[in-house]
């Protein structure tokens, strides 16, 4: 592309890096002549999707010649069968990315401010410079968000922030006493996002706020939740935003109607109904963090407390190298560079057996 073809674009995507997903299986064997490798990157359901989903999902595409249903009408309505939500106060995305990204488009213009962590997901930057806006990154507490900080930064140009709990990439959590703390100190002017990506993989020990619960409660927040994590979907790329009837409103005027496929909503609507796959995929990531804390305990490497379904470990040490010899041992995980944490790597909760190998692909990459 040309100079002149490059200034047609709006400036904040002329400057913009796209962003940068896990690598993938086929790439990796292809560029190493291996196989039999395994992704722990990019935080999918090591089970495999649900049987439940998988039929629902093949049954849908018999009506793959007809456009889906705009409205999601079904899948609207089992959700509020099961979090309580009004269909009128829900928007279905293409994943929750779709959603983070449609809330910009719909509430900022240049010059407004969007505010979010340091060590944040990177699609917050990416959609605040794509919408030429200006971010304000607050820097993290212990890797995590610092609630009261950002709350005493918000300014009237504070058009949104965005939060994520637990947090992507460092696994990190904020209470539900904070987060109302928080709320109580912004305006309803500033749209507060609330990224629960994560959120079924905490127990109510967590102490974690229920994002669904609160949108009731405050008319200025959006809560996003995705079906690609425990409900191991991510293929499909399926989610959903829930906030007031007059919030999901403006984003349904701007999401584009057919943004869900028919096999994404079928498998999306079937897989609520899967709860022994739900209890199955946490009790697989409750018993792979423990395996993987201590297997990295006894190598003693450090790593960040996480509450999601990945742990990120600290090398100590700049991390490609470690990175590059986890490839060439058919482990793909995630470094962490582009989000200014040189030093560490991202370890998707796996398998019994793929925890062992990236466990086995570490000491033999620290000669342990």
């Amino acid at each position: 592309m040309t100079k002149s073809q490059i200034s047609l674009a709006v400036p904040g995507v002329q400057q913009l890096h796209p962003y940068q997903p896990g690598k993938p299986i086929e790439e990796l064997e292809r560029e190493l002549g291996i196989t039999g490798s395994v992704k722990l990157a990019s935080n999918e359901n090591p089970l495999g999707p649900s049987q439940i989903a998988i039929q629902a999902a093949t049954a849908a595409l018999s009506e793959a010649t007809l456009y889906p249903d705009a409205s999601a009408y079904r899948l609207k309505q089992k959700i509020n069968e099961v979090y309580g939500i009004s269909p009128v106060c829900l928007t279905i995305g293409n994943g929750s990315n779709d959603l983070l990204e449609l809330i910009g488009r719909v509430f900022l213009q240049p010059g407004d401010e969007v505010m979010f962590s340091e060590y944040a997901f990177i699609v917050y930057p990416i959609v605040t410079q794509a919408c030429c806006a200006t971010a304000k990154v607050i820097p993290a507490k212990d890797y995590g968000h610092d609630l009261d900080a950002m709350a005493a930064s918000v300014t009237e140009k504070t058009k949104l922030v965005y939060l994520a709990n637990p947090n992507n990439p460092t696994g990190t959590l904020f209470s539900q006493v904070e987060f109302e703390r928080f709320m109580a100190a912004v305006s309803e002017q500033t749209i507060v996002v609330l990224d629960e990506a994560y959120t079924e993989f905490l127990d109510a020990s967590a102490g974690a706020p229920d994002g669904l619960g609160l949108v009731g409660r405050y008319r200025n927040l959006i809560v996003t939740r995705t079906f690609s994590k425990v409900w191991g979907l991510a293929g499909l790329r399926i989610g959903f935003a829930a906030a007031s009837a007059e919030v999901a409103d403006l984003l349904n005027r701007v999401r584009q109607p057919f943004n869900a496929n028919v096999a994404a909503l079928a498998a999306a609507e079937a897989v609520l109904d899967d709860q022994e796959y739900l209890q199955r995929s946490v009790q697989v990531n409750s018993a792979g963090m423990v395996q993987l804390i201590q297997g990295l305990d006894q190598l003693g490497l450090g790593y960040i407390p996480s509450f999601a379904n990945f742990i990120t470990v600290d090398c100590g040490q700049a991390a490609m190298p470690v990175y590059e010899s986890l490839l060439r041992e058919g482990v793909i995980v995630r470094p962490l560079g582009i989000y200014n944490l040189p030093n560490h790597l991202r370890v998707t909760i796996g398998t019994e057996a793929e925890n062992k190998r990236v466990l086995a692909a570490f000491a033999k990459a620290f000669n342990r």
